[in-house]
């Protein structure tokens, strides 16, 4: 008779490493596409709050449909009711629904590097609503970080006088408000799972972006075959399957390695948005996009060491600043 072996605990964490990791992947490619699905909607037909209507109201309800499906608890109280809706909106009306009115305009690179600058914005939000001054590697990398921004941001104005500053304005916008959101979300935790919360947050928010097209009075969209299939894919594989991979790769992974989409997502967006759409790519592009993500890496670390020395013998655990979805 045969003995089955079994696998050691050595071979079982790199297995489960591995799983990790690929899942870590999926949320680096999927996320980072986006942008690019998201120009290629509005482009091709969408107006952008009857986008964000359709995409976040089916793919929250298709989240909450799943969550009662694994049995998690869908019903929800006032307090979770009024958390979830506030973050909701900021995180999609306020953080997703600008990048969409900047997008039928804005390249989908260039939106992704100016977004990619929310985790300094949550390093102000939480300075200024704890009342205690960042520390100096902190002030070091909102500085490096705003200097991005500003790199990215005046080679535009510079040629197009102010006909971009709206647009500007509203990724600048677009990366705060996702942080409020973020910090809402953190600062009043509620008792049901990942997959509900977003699920809750993206109806909530649904609602508001239908009430806002109407009252806009946008057109009816008209869009394009490319079209239907960004807005597909940004259901299906952005709100749904990434989100799935982020919640696995947190789990199974540190969080020092899984919160690393924050550097990686703008990096794909330029690229795909280089690789399928022709958008430019410049020396001060590239530049400022260095000095944003090193700015963000900065307020990582020091958020990182700051929890370690709080907590030294506790193995830190959560999510990261800001789920996307």
């Amino acid at each position: 008779m045969k003995h089955r072996v079994r696998p050691t605990a050595e071979v079982q964490g790199r297995s489960i490493r591995s799983i990790g990791l690929f899942h870590l992947l999926v949320t680096y490619v999927v996320w980072g596409s986006t942008y690019l699905a998201i120009r290629v909607a509005v482009r091709g037909g969408f107006p952008p709050l009857t986008l964000g209507f359709v995409r976040v109201l089916v793919s929250g309800g298709l989240l909450l449909l799943w969550g009662g499906l694994i049995r998690n608890r869908i019903r929800i109280s006032a307090h979770e009711a009024s958390v979830l809706a506030g973050s909701g909106l900021l995180l999609w009306v306020g953080g997703y629904g600008l990048v969409m009115w900047a997008e039928q305009r804005a390249d989908s690179g260039y939106a992704a590097l100016l977004v990619a600058s929310m985790p300094i914005w949550v390093a102000i939000i939480d300075a200024v609503l704890d009342r205690q001054l960042p520390s100096w590697l902190a002030s070091l990398s909102l500085l490096t970080g705003f200097f991005g921004i500003g790199l990215l941001s005046a080679p535009r104005l510079a040629g197009t006088g102010l006909g971009d500053m709206p647009r500007i304005t509203a990724l600048t916008l677009a990366a705060v408000s996702w942080a409020a959101g973020s910090v809402l979300q953190r600062r009043r935790p509620v008792g049901v799972t990942s997959v509900v919360s977003s699920g809750y947050q993206q109806f909530f928010a649904g609602i508001v972006f239908g009430i806002a097209a109407l009252a806009a009075q946008e057109p009816w969209p008209h869009p394009s075959p490319a079209a239907w299939g960004a807005l597909g894919y940004l259901i299906a594989f952005g709100s749904i399957l990434a989100f799935t991979s982020f919640v696995l790769a947190l789990r199974l992974l540190p969080i020092s390695i899984s919160t690393t989409y924050a550097y990686v997502n703008p990096v794909i967006a330029v690229f795909l948005g280089w690789l399928v759409l022709h958008e430019a790519v410049t020396g001060g592009m590239l530049g400022g996009a260095a000095l944003v993500i090193l700015g963000v890496a900065g307020v990582f670390y020091d958020r990182s060491s700051r929890s370690q020395d709080a907590h030294p013998t506790e193995r830190r655990a959560g999510a990261p600043i800001g789920e996307r979805a």
